[in-house]
């Protein structure tokens, strides 16, 4: 056992057998799963997969539950330590004005904030005409294909000049990925403090959202409404949802986690990228 986790030359392939098993909990990460069916999701022998869960059940990452396996608690904390600082304590503050945003449009609704060029998702809300989509608890989307992740990354230039200097990702034929088209985007929305998607990250599916400024002018979080491209009232939501924005923004204190001075606008990335090229 010594050998296989610590050894040199067998080291990188335990922790590849074990990131394997992990990622075949799927669906049943809470409920179970027996070893022979974690054996053939992750390919591997049933003896390899005995001696790797022991492995991570000494160190927390799973527990049984009878005969299976589930994630273990650990795994949980070392997921919440990714996230920043006092971003529970934002969720909870704004989860009511979430519920009364998905009370008046009666679509999917959600709350995010900005990790780095990536949005993360810390709450959700539908109803029975739920449309699927690329969002989740928890999940994260890179943010320039996103409604919530245009409208925090126009007013954060850190987290814009991350984006706008690394590749953007395609996900459909209507993301953008040209550099000066996004900047353009989000000096559109840093102007109208609204922010739209259509099909970007998901064909057929739109998207309207808001930020929900901090004291200083940051966006802390942001909030959107989302739903089929044909049936989306843009007009109506979104005068649902600065009329809700504005009331979460009244309710945050004069300290809260990410927001600072606003500094440079976005636009001033697209100048100095002008003049490297």
């Amino acid at each position: 056992m010594t050998t296989i986790i610590e050894g040199t030359r067998d080291g990188r392939a335990a922790v590849d057998k074990a990131m394997s098993l992990l990622a075949s909990f799927g669906q049943d990460a809470a409920t179970g799963v027996g070893v022979s069916e974690l054996a053939r999701r992750a390919d591997l022998s049933k003896s390899t997969t005995h001696r790797v869960l022991a492995m991570l059940e000494r160190n927390g990452v799973v527990e049984r539950t009878g005969t299976n396996y589930r994630l273990g608690a650990r795994l949980h904390d070392l997921g919440s330590s990714v996230y920043a600082p006092g971003e529970e304590r934002i969720r909870d503050q704004l989860i009511p004005f979430l519920t009364d945003l998905y009370g008046a449009t009666q679509e999917t609704v959600h709350l995010a904030c900005l990790h780095g060029s990536d949005v993360v998702y810390l709450a959700k809300l539908y109803g029975h005409r739920q449309m699927a989509s690329p969002s989740r608890i928890g999940g994260r989307l890179p943010a320039h294909c996103t409604g919530v992740g245009k409208a925090l990354l126009a007013y954060h230039p850190d987290g814009a000049q991350r984006a706008l200097s690394g590749p953007l990702r395609r996900y459909t034929d209507r993301t953008i990925v040209d550099p000066d088209a996004l900047t353009a985007e989000l000096d559109r929305v840093r102007r109208d403090g609204i922010a739209f998607e259509s099909g970007e990250a998901q064909m057929g599916l739109s998207c309207i959202a808001v930020p929900v400024l901090g004291p200083h002018g940051s966006a802390v979080a942001a909030l959107s409404v989302s739903g089929p491209t044909g049936r989306l009232d843009v007009r109506k939501h979104s005068a649902t949802l600065r009329r809700i924005a504005a009331a979460a923004a009244r309710v945050l204190p004069r300290t809260v986690p990410g927001d600072r001075p606003r500094t440079a606008p976005v636009a001033a990335w697209s100048a100095n990228h002008a003049l490297a090229c």
